[in-house]
């Protein structure tokens, strides 16, 4: 089942009008060989979708009394103290001509080598770029870790099997996921005598600075009678 937005074209507001942007969001909805359009919809209705579309799901946007359209959540500005949404551009699409969409990865599965030889897994990439048609647009794509038996094994982008009629503008050697090795005991016991001496380091070119700055201002206390 499709999701629905209700807008409509944004009214210039009168004289002494006071705008509440906290109950309706401003917007702009412009396509491939469409003219842009200034609308507006009720921030509450935005969330509801937002929080089911975000930025990679195509819904139907229906302005007015006009038929709905296809489109896509390009961008949200939010107020940076509230964080709520204050502004939002609407991609409307031709669904005979592709699209390029950054699509979430979702991990799944479990990797021996973090399971069993105590690994930790590093995810490179948290969304993967893709190129098709809007009515082929996947929500999300799944990566199954569970083929990371060794601290050698990796996931490319290449080993990926995207659905029919999709296919990634990112290059099939890029990783996606590893596991690193966990540090051995004389490792972490390096890395803590390095934090010790990074500290002691620190502490003793203040001291030299320190004294560095006492000597040159009794050098020029001593300058001082000579002068006279």
């Amino acid at each position: 089942m499709s999701t629905t937005l209700q807008a409509r074209l944004r009214q210039k507001k009168e004289a002494g009008t006071k705008e509440k942007p906290e109950i309706t969001l401003k917007a702009v909805v412009y396509g491939h060989g469409l003219e842009s359009r200034s609308i507006e919809v009720a921030t509450s209705d935005f969330l509801k979708v937002f929080k089911t579309v975000k930025h990679s799901t195509l819904f139907d946007l229906v302005v007015g009394n006009d038929a709905p359209v296809k489109a896509l959540i390009s961008e949200v500005q939010v107020n940076p103290v509230t964080m709520q949404p204050i502004h939002a551009d609407f991609r409307q699409l031709r669904m005979d001509e592709s699209i390029t969409v950054s699509v979430p990865l979702v991990y799944t599965g479990e990797a021996l080598a973090v399971k069993a030889l105590g690994g930790t897994l590093i995810r490179s990439l948290d969304e993967l770029e893709v190129e098709c048609l809007p009515a082929d647009l996947p929500k999300e794509i799944v990566v199954d870790i569970s083929s990371l038996a060794t601290f050698e094994d990796k996931i490319m982008v290449g080993s990926l099997v995207l659905p029919k009629g999709v296919k990634t503008t990112v290059e099939a050697n890029v990783t996606l996921a590893t596991v690193e090795a966990p540090l051995s005991e004389e490792e972490q016991k390096q890395l803590e005598q390095g934090e010790v001496g990074d500290v002691t380091a620190i502490k003793t070119e203040a001291e030299e600075k320190k004294e560095k700055e006492a000597t040159e201002e009794s050098a020029a206390e001593a300058a001082e009678p000579a002068k006279k």
